[in-house]
């Protein structure tokens, strides 16, 4: 899949998946081999269901899969995937890039504009001054 065929949708759920801690964690533990979520669980200061449900968000992002291997569930994260986020967050970087860059060519071109004119006296306005 490239990245230009990532729908907002698909984009959504990684950011979401990755915006919580213990899920980025999960997927550092994962890379490097298969952990059963029973080990995951094992990890954190939380109940097993609750780290069932983190294994969860990163398996609807894509960012990791389960398979089963006798009566455990094994996740893996599936390396592919964080690429593919991490490439989206390159063109939102370079995107951004381009707009400072932009705004920085207008702001060279733009002359020194004269500040607003000082407020006139109260004493001197026609209508307000000290003869109303």
């Amino acid at each position: 899949m490239v990245v230009d065929e990532l729908t907002d949708a698909a984009v959504d759920r990684a950011f979401h998946a990755l915006g919580d801690a213990t899920r980025r964690d999960i997927l550092r533990r994962c890379v490097q081999d298969d952990s059963s979520v029973s080990r995951l669980a094992a990890a954190y200061p939380m109940s097993f269901a609750a780290v069932q449900k983190h294994v969860a968000v990163l398996e609807r992002a894509g960012l990791v899969t389960k398979h089963r291997r006798g009566r455990e569930q094994l996740v893996r994260t599936d390396p592919d995937a964080v690429q593919r986020a991490r490439q989206a967050l390159d063109q939102l970087e370079l995107a951004w890039r381009e707009r400072v860059d932009r705004m920085s060519q207008l702001l060279a071109q733009t002359p020194d504009a004269p500040g607003p004119d000082p407020p006139e006296s109260m004493e001197n306005h026609p209508r307000r001054g000290p003869n109303r």
